[in-house]
């Protein structure tokens, strides 16, 4: 009896250590001065990663991909050269974030990271430094969509409208003319 027990707290020990391992969003302000654990860390809470495909016509947000576990990403192992990926499908991940201009909630900053997957291989292609690249640059308000393709920028401009009209109609002309809307 006494060595089935020492088994059980191995097994709690590991599953506690497992948890203490977590990665975990900061939510609160970190750089209040207090100099501490902390400081320097970014809040992914006001971003959204919306996933574009425009093999289906369809987007859809899946906050999976903040953690690079989106419904597109999972049993798929990614390779960091495109070419060992030909017959793969494109996704897009766009990276959205709400904020305010001028007193007023808005998409405050938009861009994309492409995604090849092939599902019959179980491969994909995607650049971590891209995409880290591009979260960034949509936490600072930048809109970044020239990369993407016409049709996946139409979907995700149709998606952002018709998902809150008001954040939409309050966010800069620039995001509505970088994905061809008037």
């Amino acid at each position: 009896m006494k060595e089935f027990d020492q088994f059980k707290n191995k097994d709690e020990n590991e599953s506690n250590d497992k948890k203490k391992n977590q990665f975990t969003i900061i939510k609160d302000d970190s750089t209040d001065g207090h100099g501490g654990y902390g400081v320097g860390s970014i809040s992914l809470e006001n971003m959204t990663p919306v996933i574009v495909d425009p093999n289906e016509e369809e987007a859809f947000v899946d906050m999976g991909a903040l953690h690079a576990r989106s419904k597109v990403e999972k049993r798929v192992r990614f390779q960091p050269d495109r070419s060992e990926v030909p017959n793969g499908k494109l996704y897009w991940i766009a990276w959205v974030t709400v904020g305010h201009r001028g007193g007023k909630p808005c998409y405050y900053g938009v861009s994309g990271s492409e995604l090849v997957v092939d599902r019959e291989i179980r491969r994909g292609y995607k650049s971590m430094p891209e995409h880290v690249n591009q979260m960034d640059k949509s936490l600072k308000g930048r809109f970044v969509l020239e990369h993407m393709d016409e049709k996946s920028k139409r979907i995700l401009g149709e998606y952002l409208r018709d998902f809150k009209p008001e954040l939409w109609e309050n966010s800069d002309q620039e995001l509505k003319d970088s994905l061809g809307f008037e």
